[in-house]
């Protein structure tokens, strides 16, 4: 298990992390006029590390495209931001379409594009600062 250490540039990392869904999301319901909270994934994550290298990255998979068997450098929420996801991690299969979010733990894991067209993936990373 890896543990969080509550540093002002993991905390600026975090707050823009969600910032960034919320936008997405309230983008895509621009028709109501108030604000719509949602938390669609919380975990509580403990890190090796006090330097926490935090990433978000853009990944966009060609129609039918699957990864080879793979790790990440760190765990975090995944949100589908065009598409439909097969992903095998831990032994389990799940299947994830268009605004899903899901939490990739950083073990042996592939992900393969099973929608009709390219999909797209936005992938939060919490890696120990090397």
């Amino acid at each position: 298990m890896y543990k969080i250490f509550a540093t002002k540039p993991l905390i600026s990392t975090l707050v823009t992390l969600v910032t960034l869904l919320i936008s997405i999301q309230m983008a895509s319901a621009q028709e109501k006029s108030f604000l719509n909270r949602t938390i669609l994934l919380e975990n509580k994550v403990e890190l090796p590390s006090n330097n926490v290298n935090a990433k978000i990255i853009r990944v966009t998979f060609p129609f039918a495209f699957k990864t080879p068997l793979h790790t990440h450098e760190g765990p975090g929420p995944r949100y589908v931001v065009k598409g439909k996801f097969k992903v095998i991690e831990g032994g389990k299969t799940n299947i994830y379409s268009v605004g899903d979010v899901f939490w990739e733990s950083g073990d042996l894991m592939s992900v393969e594009n099973v929608g009709e067209d390219t999909a797209e993936l936005i992938i939060f990373e919490l890696a120990p600062n090397k």
